[in-house]
């Protein structure tokens, strides 16, 4: 039952595997051309589609019933179970508000451009990371400064 950090890896790598036909974008390519902006909105809905269908199996466990175990410690080890699946809930509940926001940014034409420097992001992160907002560099400088801040 107890979900890991990986799920969310896992659910974007079967919204992968779901999209129909084997296009994948490359490098190559005209940078975010209409086939390439379809393959991430089609990515970026059927991983949506994932995570509610984990959200519903989550909720429908729930009202299966209470935990029942007899033995105080299999209770507070379940216990402890369904703590770790409704924190991997909540974060997947914000995970799909940002891919609400890239399905966004798709329609109005900023998706795949970096919003600190307006460079490209580029393929392969998005690929890797379909909601990423910033570049590599400007993700690495952004998280920079919050640990310097977080310092002070």
């Amino acid at each position: 039952m107890a979900s890991a950090p990986g799920d969310d890896i896992d659910i974007l790598a079967k919204a992968k595997r779901a999209l129909p036909g084997d296009y994948t974008p490359s490098e190559d390519e005209e940078y975010m051309s209409e086939k390439q902006l379809d393959y991430f909105r089609v990515l970026l809905l059927q991983w949506k589609k994932s995570i509610l269908s984990a959200a519903e199996d989550t909720l429908q466990s729930l009202q299966d019933g209470p935990i029942r175990e007899a033995d105080l410690n299999d209770r507070a080890s379940s216990e402890t179970d369904w703590g770790i699946e409704l924190r991997t809930r909540d974060r997947q509940r914000k995970l799909i508000a940002k891919i609400d926001a890239a399905l966004r940014r798709i329609e109005d034409a900023e998706y795949g451009w970096c919003e600190v420097s307006g460079e490209p992001i580029g393929i392969n992160r998005l690929i890797a990371r379909p909601i990423a907002t910033m570049t590599v560099e400007a993700q690495q400088a952004h998280e920079r400064r919050e640990k310097i801040s977080r310092d002070d």
